[in-house]
């Protein structure tokens, strides 16, 4: 019997509604034909016959400005075909490793909240590709009809220009190109663009010029897509830095170790870019508590007062943030400047619509505790669930910082699904060295709606055993004998047989390790559940809500 089978059926799982649910849609949402609207199949048929570096993985040294990197000539010459769209609007352009999807979201509230018109285009979606592009008053991703509609109406244009290119133009390239086109359609006043595709020089959103920008962000700089951008951190730097533009305002998230700031700051001083940096003197922003309500929020106040190269001055007390942890305090911070730097521009922003912009922002994925109703869903009824899409080091250390700020106390096990490209070592030590941990499920989930990029569930274990020697943590896995034979009479679950030992178990089936890491933290009187490693995990637990 195996592993799967032994857990499902000591845990009764085989007839329960979250096994039948997650074994159907476990991570398949992603550019999947099978559960997009009916009215976009002919988009999602064209779509997927293109080349999709998401599913499949960038190559190596395709984000720098070499002989390796893709060719942005060919995603200008697109433009070019569809009318240079984005001649039609200005945009705030947002690179960076972590951080940049919650910026944009917060920034293109605070834009909203003042009336403005705004286009938001980011990556990856959730439940749908229109989710990557919103547009108007409201913040709702385009609707169908209008993103077919779009799509039949340039189609001829797409399929000429595929041609022409050799078959090289990719899903991503293709899927901006719409983006800037929906917005110059739809005559957004300004657009805020998260440079996802490489995040780099060679990203197919950097080709907005000095003339069409109004502000670029960048918010971090960390260790992911090191192969296709260079190799190490310092190359990330300068490959991030491609989105600044000569004459335009630089906004800094950050922390930066010194020497990257460097990099970006020379990058900026080259460009005749002034630089607003969120974490300058005079800029600061803390969390002085937290709510639990309706859902947690933490109360922050932010102050900016800068005086060296803009004078912006904002003072706001108080904010209602349901985006929780420091790491999204400093993007709504980040976010801020931004609006500031807009402003010094002579757009209309008032701190009323920074504080309405900020409050109103949430993000699906995003340190999401789900609600009792959608717990419930899932037939795990008072289980609290958090939900991240975590998957580097640096974000595994902003979601641990997260936990022990809203519940230091409480008992934790945790789901994680991975894929291939992530230092998964690292992201191991991150929870294993802050936070106890009852039980930890190494499970997997479609990225991209392939399984090329899956990290296989033994794969992750080997990891996280690994981690767990180097920190001198004791463990019991599903390799040792000690397991197999608990495991027959369920003594391994009980309270005082784990104590202070953490239990590491690869287990392919997503809804078997929910179910079991739920009873686990039950039979300790409760605790919390965290599904992580990336967002195409949380989207498959998101997905069988909808259903």
């Amino acid at each position: 019997m195996t592993k799967c089978a032994s857990l499902a059926t000591t845990y009764g799982l085989p007839t329960g509604r979250l096994l039948k649910k997650l074994s159907v849609v476990s991570g398949s949402r992603f550019f999947s034909t099978q559960y997009e609207e009916p009215e976009l199949k002919d988009l999602m048929e064209y779509m997927d016959s293109l080349k999709n570096y998401e599913k499949s993985g960038v190559p190596k040294g395709a984000g720098t400005d070499s002989e390796d990197g893709f060719d942005l000539g060919r995603m200008s010459r697109l433009m070019d075909r569809l009318g240079n769209p984005l001649s039609k609007f200005k945009a705030v352009h947002i690179a960076g490793t972590k951080g940049k999807g919650s910026t944009a979201a917060f920034l293109s509230n605070i834009l909203r909240a003042e009336g403005y018109s705004v286009g938001c285009y980011t990556s990856p979606h959730m439940m749908t590709i229109r989710e990557r592009m919103s547009v108007g008053r409201s913040g709702h991703p385009v609707s169908a009809k209008s993103l077919n509609c779009l799509f039949q109406r340039i189609k001829h244009v797409l399929e000429k220009a595929v041609q022409i290119e050799n078959h090289s133009l990719s899903h991503f390239e293709v899927l901006t190109a719409m983006a800037f086109t929906l917005f110059a359609q739809e005559n957004v006043d300004i657009a805020v663009i998260e440079q996802a595709g490489l995040g780099g020089v060679r990203d197919a959103t950097n080709i907005i010029s000095d003339s069409m920008l109004a502000v670029s962000i960048i918010t971090t700089i960390g260790e992911e897509h090191m192969a296709a951008l260079g190799g190490s951190l310092e190359s990330i730097a300068v490959a991030k830095s491609g989105i600044i533009k000569h004459g335009r305002p630089l906004v800094l998230g950050g922390p930066f170790l010194p020497h990257i700031e460097h990099i970006l700051r020379d990058k900026a001083s080259s460009m005749c870019s002034l630089v607003v940096s969120a974490t300058d003197g005079g800029i600061r922003a803390t969390v002085k508590g937290l709510s639990f309500n309706d859902k947690p929020c933490q109360s922050c106040d932010i102050i900016i007062q800068t005086e060296r190269d803009f004078q912006l001055s904002l003072e706001l007390f108080d904010v209602s943030l349901c985006m929780l942890g420091s790491h999204q305090l400093q993007n709504a911070l980040t976010a801020a400047c931004a609006a500031l730097c807009l402003r010094n521009q002579g757009w209309k922003i008032s701190d009323k619509s920074i504080r309405a912009g900020l409050e109103g922002t949430c993000l699906v994925g995003r340190s999401q505790f789900l609600t009792s109703k959608e717990v419930e869903a899932l037939g795990m009824p008072g289980a609290t669930i958090l939900l991240d899409g975590a998957h580097t080091k640096d974000s595994a250390k902003a979601l641990v910082d997260t936990i022990k700020m809203t519940f230091p106390e409480a008992k934790l096990a945790m789901v994680i699904a991975m894929a291939t490209d992530k230092d998964h070592l690292a992201f191991a030590r991150e929870f294993l060295s802050g936070v106890k941990l009852e039980a930890v499920f190494l499970t997997e989930a479609d990225v991209a709606g392939g399984k090329t990029r899956i990290t296989p569930a033994s794969m992750l274990r080997d990891f996280w055993i690994q981690a767990s020697q180097e920190l001198g943590i004791n463990i019991v896995h599903d390799g040792m004998a000690e397991y197999k034979e608990l495991l027959e009479d369920g003594a391994i679950y009980s309270p005082k047989a784990s104590e202070k030992r953490t239990l590491i178990v690869a287990e392919k089936s997503l809804a078997v390790c929910m179910k079991v890491a739920n009873q686990i933290l039950l039979r300790k009187s409760g605790g919390i559940l965290v599904i992580t490693g990336s967002l195409h995990i949380v989207s498959a637990v998101i997905s069988t809500l909808t259903e």
